[in-house]
C-alpha cells in the first residue's frame, strides 16, 4: 500500500486550493493526514469542505498566506508566475510540484485507473468510483466534478484501486503510470497547448506509453480519433486493447441503447453473451461511458455482473446534465458542455428524454478566447439542436481577450443554421429572459464550463416569482 503521505508533501500549500483538480488533491492529503493550507481567488462550497478536513484555506492571493514551514507548493497550469505565493516559494526555495506530479505522488503502490479522453472524463470516473465503491472495494479517487452520491470530487479510501481523471489539457496525464487506461475519445481541443490533431494523437500516444506492463488500454472503437490511436499503438506486446462501441469489430459491443426517461438500458456482447444493465443517466454518450467504465473494471478482475449491477448506483455528477430543480412545470439542468461534441450528445440526449410538446431552451456560455476562435462555428451549429438560446459573452477563465473574438461568432453561425438565438451580455437579466420564453413542459439547459452553473437557482427563483 501507498505510505500515507510522501514525505515532501507532509505540509503543502496549493495555489488555487478551490480548484476542481487541486482540492482533490488536497482533500485525499488531509485525509491521509497531512497538514494542508493553501489560498484561492475567493470562498466557496469547495474550500468550506477543505476547512472541514482540517485544511487552512486563505482568500486571495498574498505571499503572507505560505507558512514558513511549508514543504512544498502545489500549483497547476492555471497559477501565473507572477503569482505572489509562487513568488515567496522561491525566494525561501521551497519547491514547487505541478499538480500532476502530486496525484502521481498519491497513486504509488496501488492500482490506478486513468480516465482520458476530450470528452466524458469526468463521468466515466464518477462511474468508476461509485461502483467500485457500492461493491465494498473503498477506491480513493480524484474527479473533476462532485459525485451526487458521496458529494465529492476525491476521496482516499482503504482499497487498493485508485480511479483519477487524466487530464490531457497541459500534457499532464504523461505523469501518470496505470495499471487500466481508459481513452474514450481523441478530439483537437485546448488550441492554446495543442496546434494539430497529430500533436494530440502523439501526447495520447504517450501517455498510453506510460501503461505498466501487462496493463489494459480501454477504447473506443467507433469514434475516429481513437480508432486512429487504436492503429497507431497496436504495436505494443505487453499490454491488452480491449475496444469498446457499436463497431461490430468491438471486443464489448454494444447492441442496443434504450432510453427510460431520464435513464437508459444497456445491453452489450460480451464474449458471446448478452449483458442488460441500467444507467440512471439520459444519453447514448452517457451509456458509452458506462461500458467503458464496466470494460476497465473487468480488467482489474471484477465480474461483469457484479458491476453491471453497481453502476446503477451511479446517479449523477454535478454538472452533467444535472437537474437543478423545477417551478412552474419547467425543469432546469445543469450542462458542463463547452466543446461542439459535447454540446451536440447533450442536446441530443435531453432531446430524447424530453415528452411530446416539450422545448429545449438553452442558456449557454463560451468558454476561453482560444475555444471560440477554432470551434466557434460548430458551437453555433450544435445550438441549431435547442428550440431557442440564449449566448452569453465569453467566460475568459485564464485567458486574456483575442481581438475581434467574441461570442457573435457563434450567433452568426447558429443564425446561418436556422437556429432561434439571442444575444445576452448581462449574466443578471438571463432569469428574465429565461421567464419571458419558458412555458409549462419546457426544459431549459444552462451549458458551458464557466459560471453560467450560477444562473440556475436565479432561473428557478424567477419561475417560482
Amino acid at each position: 500500500m501507498a505510505p500515507a503521505v510522501p514525505a515532501t508533501m507532509d505540509r503543502p500549500h496549493f495555489i488555487g486550493i478551490g480548484g476542481a483538480g487541486m482540492s482533490g488533491i488536497a482533500k485525499i492529503l488531509a485525509q491521509r493526514g497531512a497538514r494542508v493550507a493553501g489560498s484561492d481567488a475567493r470562498d466557496s462550497a469547495t474550500a468550506e469542505a477543505l476547512r472541514t478536513l482540517g485544511a487552512t484555506v486563505h482568500i486571495g492571493h498574498s505571499a503572507a498566506h505560505l507558512a514558513a514551514d511549508a514543504t512544498c507548493v502545489v500549483v497547476s497550469s492555471a497559477i501565473r508566475p507572477d503569482n505572489p505565493e509562487l513568488a515567496a516559494a522561491a525566494e525561501r526555495g521551497i519547491p514547487v510540484v505541478h499538480r500532476s506530479d502530486a496525484l502521481a505522488r498519491l497513486m504509488d503502490g496501488l492500482r490506478p485507473i486513468a480516465v482520458a479522453g476530450t470528452h466524458g472524463k469526468t463521468t466515466t470516473t464518477s462511474m468508476l468510483a461509485v461502483s467500485l465503491d457500492a461493491l465494498g472495494l473503498a477506491p480513493s479517487y480524484a474527479i473533476g466534478g462532485d459525485l451526487d452520491g458521496p458529494g465529492s470530487n476525491a476521496r482516499h479510501g482503504d482499497g487498493e484501486i485508485f480511479v483519477a481523471e487524466a487530464d490531457e489539457s497541459d500534457r499532464s496525464f504523461h505523469k501518470y503510470a496505470p495499471e487500466v487506461a481508459i481513452i474514450l475519445n481523441v478530439e483537437l481541443d485546448h488550441h492554446a497547448n495543442y496546434a494539430s490533431m497529430d500533436e494530440i494523437h502523439e501526447s495520447f500516444e504517450t501517455f498510453v506509453g506510460r501503461l505498466r506492463p501487462g496493463g489494459t488500454l480501454v477504447i473506443a472503437a467507433d469514434q475516429a480519433g481513437a480508432r486512429e490511436l487504436t492503429a497507431r499503438v497496436a504495436g505494443r506486446p505487453d499490454i491488452e486493447i480491449v475496444t469498446y462501441g457499436e463497431a461490430e469489430n468491438a471486443d464489448v459491443r454494444v447492441l442496443r441503447v434504450t432510453p427510460r426517461g431520464l435513464t437508459s438500458e444497456v445491453t452489450i456482447d460480451l464474449k458471446g453473451r448478452e449483458l442488460t444493465f441500467v444507467v440512471s443517466v439520459p444519453g447514448r454518450h452517457y451509456a458509452h461511458n458506462a461500458v467503458a467504465a464496466l470494460a476497465a473494471g473487468i480488467a482489474l478482475g471484477i465480474p461483469a455482473d457484479e458491476l453491471a449491477t453497481a453502476l446503477g448506483k451511479f446517479t449523477g455528477v454535478g454538472r452533467r446534465l444535472q437537474l437543478k430543480g423545477e417551478a412552474a412545470g419547467v425543469q432546469v439542468i445543469d450542462s458542463y458542455a463547452h466543446h461542439p461534441t459535447e454540446m451536440t450528445a447533450d442536446l441530443e440526449a435531453i432531446r430524447g428524454a424530453a415528452g411530446p410538446g416539450s422545448r429545449i431552451l438553452v442558456v449557454f456560455q463560451p468558454h476561453l478566447f482560444s475555444r471560440t476562435q477554432e470551434l466557434g462555428t460548430e458551437m453555433g451549429q450544435a445550438l441549431a439542436l435547442a428550440d431557442s438560446s440564449v449566448v452569453l459573452d465569453i467566460y475568459p477563465a485564464r485567458e486574456d481577450p483575442v481581438p475581434g473574438i467574441t461570442s457573435a461568432l457563434i450567433i452568426d453561425a447558429a443564425r446561418a443554421a436556422g437556429a432561434e438565438v439571442r444575444a445576452e451580455h448581462t449574466m443578471a437579466a438571463v432569469p428574465e429572459v429565461i421567464a419571458g420564453m419558458a412555458r409549462p413542459g419546457d426544459l431549459v439547459l444552462t451549458m458551458g464550463a464557466g459560471d453560467v452553473t450560477d444562473l440556475g437557482p436565479r432561473i428557478l427563483a424567477r419561475l417560482e416569482s
